[in-house]
């Protein structure tokens, strides 16, 4: 897989697909508050040109960042899918746009045939990975199990069970004889 690790399993079409649904929920929520929005600002009519505008922007920006930041939309948090870069590594912002743009743009220009086709090829990357230099894998399973701290994490949660996070001070320290 042009110097990838093996350890590692490409993601197959039908797993992308849900999480591509799921992505897609996200944008049509968003859609629809930018809907609103619109509506309440510019009256009935909502300005639908800015309205398309925007979510255009947002579907390009959302998997840009996220796949740049950590390699996973909500989509494919869900699914235990991550975007990387050929080797392995984080996918640089740069290619992150560009394959967010080239799946945009592939899937009425292709009918979605660009997208099917990772499907077919053995490494699973469809023609935005080709393109960007990048490559969708599964996230496994953590294999052990983490010991749990039964000290609280949070100054909120030690309240809850009446120990503080902050060290004893005089008066409060029934040992120091305060």
């Amino acid at each position: 897989m042009n110097g990838a690790p093996d350890a590692t399993h490409p993601a197959g079409f039908w797993i992308r697909f849900v999480a591509f649904v799921i992505d897609l929920v996200v944008i049509i929520l968003a859609q629809f508050i930018l809907k609103i929005v619109a509506v309440a600002r510019f009256g009935s009519g909502g300005a639908p040109g800015a309205v398309g505008f925007f979510t255009f922007v947002f579907a390009v920006a959302y998997p840009t960042v996220l796949h740049a930041l950590t390699g996973q939309t909500l989509g494919k948090v869900l699914t235990r899918v991550r975007v990387v870069a050929l080797d392995g590594e984080a996918l640089p912002f740069g290619a992150a746009l560009l394959r967010a743009v080239v799946f945009w743009a592939a899937l009425p220009l292709t009918l979605g045939i660009g997208h099917i086709v990772g499907g077919l090829r053995k490494d699973k990357r469809a023609f935005h990975d080709l393109i960007a230099g990048s490559r969708a894998e599964r996230v496994p399973y953590e294999t052990r199990v983490r010991r749990l701290s039964r000290a609280p994490v949070s100054p909120l949660g030690a309240s809850m069970v009446g120990r503080s996070p902050l060290p004893p001070t005089a008066e409060s320290d029934p040992r120091s004889g305060g």
